[in-house]
């Protein structure tokens, strides 16, 4: 089975949370444990912040646009895109701490943050046309933790 969903909206600071109820809707489909489902909202709503803070420079004139996908194999894909003004230097901006604000406010974990909780994190960036940030989680789910237990008693 495959499954996917897009979702356009305005980007401004209350839509991160839009996007994390939204991700939760389409990813509870996989049945993801407590833990997972967490891990996905927490890196959605990093990647959505980025957009909005770092990509359009908490201007509200942008739009950031976020799809996932899911098929057989329970790996959920969620992508955040925005077309604001793109990342000079990716591995700088990968690093722990990195900001392009004054650090007064932010941290610079937003990618940190990202790659602790999926499997696998990717940015695509252009300068003045914006960044993909594409996240990868496979989900065990309770539906595969009870199998695997389940492979243990038997085998």
């Amino acid at each position: 089975m495959q499954n996917r969903m897009e979702l356009t909206f305005t980007a401004c600071p209350q839509n991160e949370a839009f996007a994390r109820v939204a991700i939760a809707a389409f990813a509870v489909q996989l049945n993801p444990t407590l833990p997972e489902m967490a891990d996905i909202k927490t890196a959605v709503s990093e990647a959505v912040t980025n957009a909005i803070v770092h990509g359009y420079q908490g201007e509200d004139n942008g739009t950031v646009k976020m799809s996932a996908e899911y098929g057989d194999r329970r790996m959920l894909m969620v992508t955040v895109e925005d077309d604001g003004c793109g990342i000079a230097d990716i591995a700088a901006a990968m690093q722990p701490f990195y900001s392009t604000g004054d650090g007064s406010e932010r941290s610079g974990m937003g990618f940190c943050v990202m790659q602790t909780f999926m499997d696998a994190v990717d940015v695509d960036s252009v300068i003045g046309k914006g960044t993909t940030v594409t996240m990868r989680k496979y989900i065990t789910g309770e539906v595969g933790l009870h199998r695997e237990r389940m492979l243990d008693e038997i085998g």
